[in-house]
């Protein structure tokens, strides 16, 4: 205080001399505090960035009527077009596409609306078709057409007719979707909006890629039944592959995969429109001696079997790995696990006139090669012998009194048999001819009733990009005509 006072009256000496010293200048500095020094400017360490592709979407987890779920937001991370298409599927809604994306390449809009309708048909095709391509290593899954050359898209109509149905056209590269409103009713329903139909159908497609000669209606019934199967398991696989579905599945059913679930019940708004609570259910019991030739029913037979033994191993693993993982992840690995499973067996399967047991069969052996712990075969043998499909060489006493090992990866009852018989060598779905008449749209259509050889002969020209008319279709009926006209 003294020493301010002091320069207080040293500078009012030199202030009334009219000039401040630089010995007075020097003083005063020395007791004032020095300036801050000016902040360092941070400089960003560099570092390499990919580019960030890809877009957001609104989408039905379900369908609309399932509340719990209803309309979440989804990134699908790859190079989306207005359209929305890419190198793969395109969306087609005349007086809607393109649907442009937004300012941040989005393509957002409120559920309900065409825009939303286009977004959430191209999201979920392209997301089935990424989950196999997924399992494939990120192989390329074709079109049944994408050969030789050919780059064709799958196109997608998600208003494409009206009426109560879906359907995947080989002939039109196309996936169709139906929109119709239920009797009593003045609500429209659009099967455009069920993740459950669209993947079933883009399901049909994906196999008709890898397994073109299926879907011609000579192969026996069980062939048919398999189309059918994949198509709804591939409904399945694609809700397991979304983590937020697969943690809400695990809170409403406390981890129970035989709990009445959105999961297993297939297509809720399309079955509740017929009368039904679901179009299909996953999670059932049905043998081959209860169903005959009529492949929407004996699809189902198989779909309950691969159901089954995806519940069978979650329960298992969730209990192996509870101290490492909850059991929404175990889900969602064991969905993966199972679903390559049967993916790899298929592709390993007979090109024509495949059966239930060939597919069967193929699982078993694979699980075995890639070193699954034995108790999988056990689940996959006990499974497909309940119903009927095959024959176990010991009786299944532990499945029928409960008391498999559910804490031993070794479990097997009797031997870890890798090939198995047939259960019902006579079984009408393996020596009558298809009846499709309770099938999705897809098994319906009259270009899969040419014979094999015609089929194939129009799978060239798709190939090929000539023209096809509805005239290929009766080729062969036409050439009977012909033959018996020639005898006239």
């Amino acid at each position: 205080m003294l020493k301010t006072k002091k320069h207080s009256e040293e500078a009012a000496q030199a202030t009334s001399r009219g000039k401040i010293t630089s010995e007075f200048f020097e003083k005063t500095q020395a007791t004032l505090s020095p300036l801050p020094s000016p902040r360092p400017v941070p400089v960003p360490v560099p570092f390499p960035r990919p580019i960030n592709m890809g877009s957001r979407f609104m989408i039905w987890k379900q369908d609309p009527t399932v509340r719990e779920l209803g309309c979440r937001l989804t990134f699908i991370p790859h190079l989306v077009l207005d359209g929305p298409r890419d190198a793969r599927i395109a969306t087609e809604l005349p007086g809607t596409t393109p649907v442009v994306r937004n300012a941040t390449g989005d393509f957002i809009f409120s559920c309900g609306t065409n825009e939303a309708d286009c977004a959430n048909t191209y999201a979920l095709v392209r997301q089935t078709l990424t989950m196999y391509e997924h399992a494939r290593g990120g192989q390329a899954v074709p079109w049944a057409w994408n050969r030789n050359g050919n780059t064709d898209p799958l196109m997608c109509f998600p208003h494409g007719f009206s009426g109560a149905n879906a359907f995947y056209s080989r002939t039109q590269k196309a996936l169709q979707f139906g929109h119709f409103v239920p009797s009593g009713s003045t609500a429209e329903v659009f099967t455009c909006r069920s993740l459950d139909i669209i993947s079933h159908e883009c399901g049909h497609a994906v196999l008709d890629g890898l397994k073109p000669g299926w879907l011609a209606i000579g192969n026996p019934p069980q062939t048919g039944g398999l189309h059918e199967a994949f198509g709804d398991l591939t409904a399945i696989f694609v809700a397991l592959a979304q983590l937020d579905q697969v943690e809400a599945f695990i809170a409403m059913t406390k981890a129970d995969l035989h709990k009445k679930n959105f999961l297993a019940e297939m297509a809720e708004e399309f079955g509740v429109a017929l009368g039904r609570s679901s179009l299909r259910n996953a999670d059932n019991d049905l043998k081959l001696s209860q169903v005959s030739n009529e492949v929407h029913a004996l699809s189902q037979v198989f779909t309950g079997g691969v159901y089954d033994i995806l519940a069978d191993i979650f329960a298992f693993e969730k209990n192996r790995q509870r101290d490492t993982k909850s059991p929404g992840h175990v889900l969602l690995d064991i969905s993966k696990h199972v679903q390559n499973l049967l993916l790899n067996a298929i592709i390993q399967a007979p090109d024509a006139g495949a059966t239930y047991a060939d597919v069967v069969n193929q699982m078993l052996a694979i699980s075995h090669s890639q070193g699954d712990p034995p108790i999988y075969r056990t689940f996959i043998r006990n499974r497909f012998t309940f119903r009927e499909v095959v024959v176990s060489p010991t009786p299944l006493t532990a499945l029928a009194s409960g008391t498999i090992n559910m804490t031993d990866p070794n479990f097997v009852e009797g031997e870890d048999h890798l090939s198995l018989g047939l259960a019902l060598p006579s079984h009408p779905s393996l020596v009558a001819a298809q009846d499709r008449s309770g099938c999705c749209g897809t098994m319906q259509l009259p270009e899969y009733v040419q014979s094999p050889e015609k089929l194939h002969e129009t799978l060239r020209k798709l190939i090929e990009k000539e023209p096809i008319s509805e005239m290929d279709i009766l080729a062969d009926e036409i050439e009977q005509l012909r033959a018996e006209f020639s005898r006239s």
